[in-house]
């Protein structure tokens, strides 16, 4: 829609049932900027929420974080958000709050983040429920954080995760993109090393992230088997 009246397109409605379009014989060049990804910054704010230390993400759009930022806030995280740069400052929850979190098409909390956040409420003080709404079979990923000794049993379209106060490194496969994005965030404060295998569902999704996350600190490293 956006792009469309750019290019002169008349549009209206955006955002309800119906949008009605009136178009025109000619349309014009335009300049625009893709939207940055927000499941990748979401998958920083996890990072960030699990075990960073005033991590400041730049680049992404505050706006469509809100049904993430608000579950993050409810597990005990810091967030702060600048208005005007759109920088937002995330820092560990000293107890991460036990959690009961629904999928939903945007803007509810999005399925894409639930594997990302199931690695984080596995460090939970308590037990915590997801429910996935969108996408049947997508918690293959419960096996391999029970590899690292999470505490998660799947009851039809629901997760029930206990939390445990450590994980420990192991070698683990990667099932999906998302998935892949879990257990690099769950090995990030686990004891020891952990290897995960597969990897070439994360580029699918991300770009250099273990650039992104050495250059916040994270000890990680891409190695060719």
């Amino acid at each position: 829609g956006a792009v469309l009246e750019l290019m002169v397109a008349k549009i209206s409605g955006a955002g309800t049932s119906t949008v009605a379009i009136n178009g025109s014989d000619r349309l014009r060049p335009f300049e625009h900027r893709v939207i940055p990804d927000r499941i990748e910054l979401g998958t920083f704010l996890v990072a960030g929420a699990l075990c960073g230390d005033n991590l400041r993400i730049l680049g992404g759009d505050p706006a469509h974080q809100t049904a993430l930022c608000d579950k993050l806030r409810q597990v005990g995280a810091q967030i702060e958000i600048d208005g005007d740069s759109k920088v937002i400052t995330v820092s560990r929850a000293a107890r991460i709050a036990p959690l009961t979190v629904d999928t939903a098409p945007y803007p509810g909390f999005p399925t894409d983040m639930q594997a990302q956040l199931m690695a984080l409420l596995c460090f939970g003080d308590g037990t915590s429920v997801i429910g996935e709404r969108i996408f049947e079979n997508r918690f293959m990923h419960v096996a391999e954080l029970d590899r690292l000794g999470a505490h998660i049993r799947v009851e039809g379209g629901k997760a029930v995760v206990t939390g445990v106060s450590e994980l420990s490194g192991a070698m683990v496969m990667a099932t999906d993109l998302r998935a892949s994005a879990s257990l690099i965030i769950a090995g990030l404060c686990a004891n020891g090393e952990t290897v995960v295998r597969r990897i070439y569902h994360l580029d699918r999704g991300y770009e250099h992230i273990e650039r992104k996350l050495r250059a916040a600190g994270a000890d990680i490293i891409r190695f060719s088997e």
